[in-house]
């Protein structure tokens, strides 16, 4: 099978003058954080990147298929994005909240008018494990309730708050007492490898125990029945990726959020609803994950493509329940920022203008279509999922879909040596997540098809 060529790209990058390989390396493993391991036997040192391609530091193009973890949306060092992050730089780096600011109003107003009313205030925080913080905050103040309910396979952060929410072990420390105070899972809708099996876009994807048709119901009655037996009956909220990234770009059963949000609200708890990855078009059907389930969120938090890779996040929310932050004293340093609402504000307008939601319709519908025919070809193939460009494509050795995650493993070092940067996840790190920056074309999808099909078949025998 022969090589497939990268799709031509205008653009040459600067000579690289920074540290060598070595260096680097060195600095990393021996005073950056040890858990913060970098991906691959042999890390790539990343030197620049545009749109939806990075180069390492021999020069070498690499077609980006996980955008820095899902963040870079609209595209590596995007024009627009830079010179507004240039033009503010050049006025004003650093208010603090303390003042007014009209990069600040004109951003708020921006992002706003993508949500339904009454989700109308909104509090811009750092990163998404923040704002999933302080989103437990405001469901606990306004409630008056203290448990939490999320999703097993669910990853919502690594606060010591957060942390709570995250619902893997592999991202949970011993010895840290306030890592599952006031928080409970519930078994996870997967219609793949859940106990009850499901349905998912109307077609049955696995029987589990039970009919597929009934699968919803079944992992609705145990979200009941850890909120009768494991709490007070009463819940402060209720926390849900409506498409699990990190987990494994697992989409729910059909129907579970619209009922598992009726049974949270008779407990009288808030239905949060995670976007920190599903968010800011890349479903392309739908601006947010929420509007594809049909479901309304009282409170929504966002991060990662808010600010194509700027660190910026934020919480949406009704003037009620925000109301009760007011009760004490809340500052961030670095909410409203001028730098960072520049960025959010530039990252908006391109989405919108350059109509990247529909281009991730198009690029997808090329995707899925691909992956369903590898599916078919390549037995390792267990599973294609996603929507627009959030896609996970499981990898199983056999029926009772024992997890490849060595294949898993393969395939990803493989792709790099063929000019393909994929992600990897799940918990046992046998599912390809494949989120691009929504500037992919046809072309791009067609070759990263044509490495993985050489993956599959090489990591098949």
């Amino acid at each position: 099978m022969s090589t497939p060529a990268l799709p031509p790209f205008d653009y040459t990058p600067e000579p690289y003058k920074g540290v060598t390989w070595e260096h680097a390396h060195k600095m990393r493993t021996e005073h950056n954080s040890v858990a913060q391991t970098a991906m691959y036997a042999e890390p790539l040192l990343v030197s620049e990147g545009k749109m939806q391609y990075v180069f390492d530091h021999t020069g070498k193009r690499y077609l980006d298929a996980f955008g820095g973890i899902c963040t870079v949306g609209v595209g590596h060092a995007h024009p627009h994005v830079t010179a507004a992050l240039a033009e503010q730089a050049s006025k004003l780096w650093h208010t603090s909240a303390i003042y007014y600011s009209s990069i600040a109003a004109e951003f708020t107003e921006m992002l706003l008018a993508k949500l339904p009313d009454p989700l109308n205030v909104v509090f811009f925080t750092n990163s998404g494990s923040e704002a999933n913080d302080l989103a437990m905050t405001l469901a606990r103040l306004h409630t008056g309730y203290t448990d939490i309910v999320s999703l097993r396979s669910g990853y919502h952060g690594m606060s010591a708050n957060s942390n709570c929410l995250t619902a893997m072990s592999s991202w949970r420390y011993d010895r840290n007492p306030v890592v599952g105070f006031g928080a409970k899972q519930t078994m996870n809708p997967d219609p793949y490898r859940g106990v009850f099996g499901g349905m998912r876009n109307g077609k049955v994807v696995s029987t589990g125990l039970g009919s597929p048709d009934q699968a919803t119901e079944r992992y609705v009655d145990e979200l009941r029945s850890i909120i009768n037996y494991s709490t007070t009956g009463h819940i402060a909220g209720f926390f849900a990726e409506p498409i699990q990234g990190v987990g494994g770009t697992i989409q729910h059963s059909d129907g579970y959020l619209a009922a598992a949000y009726e049974v949270v609200r008779s407990a009288g708890g808030l239905c949060i609803s995670d976007e920190v990855q599903c968010g800011f078009g890349r479903l392309g059907t739908h601006f947010w994950g929420f509007e594809m389930e049909g479901v309304m969120p009282d409170i929504v938090t966002m991060a990662k493509s808010i600010g194509n890779g700027f660190p910026l996040a934020a919480v949406v929310t009704t003037k009620e329940i925000a109301s009760r932050l007011g009760d004490r004293l809340n500052f961030n340093t670095y909410s409203l920022s001028p730098l960072s609402m520049a960025v959010g504000k530039a990252n908006l307008e391109v989405i919108e203008q350059s109509n990247l939601q529909a281009n991730c319709v198009e690029v997808g519908e090329v995707m899925f279509s691909g992956l369903e025919k590898l599916k078919q070809k390549h037995s390792l193939v267990g599973d294609v999922r996603g929507r627009g460009l959030l896609i996970g494509v499981e990898l199983v050795l056999d029926e009772k879909l024992t997890p490849a995650s060595a294949q898993a493993a393969a395939v990803h070092s493989r792709a790099r040596e063929l000019g393909l940067l994929i992600g990897k996840g799940g918990y046992y790190g046998n599912v390809l997540r494949i989120k691009p920056p929504m500037c992919w074309t046809a072309a791009d999808a067609t070759f990263c098809l044509e490495v993985l099909d050489i993956c599959f078949a090489e990591a098949s025998t």
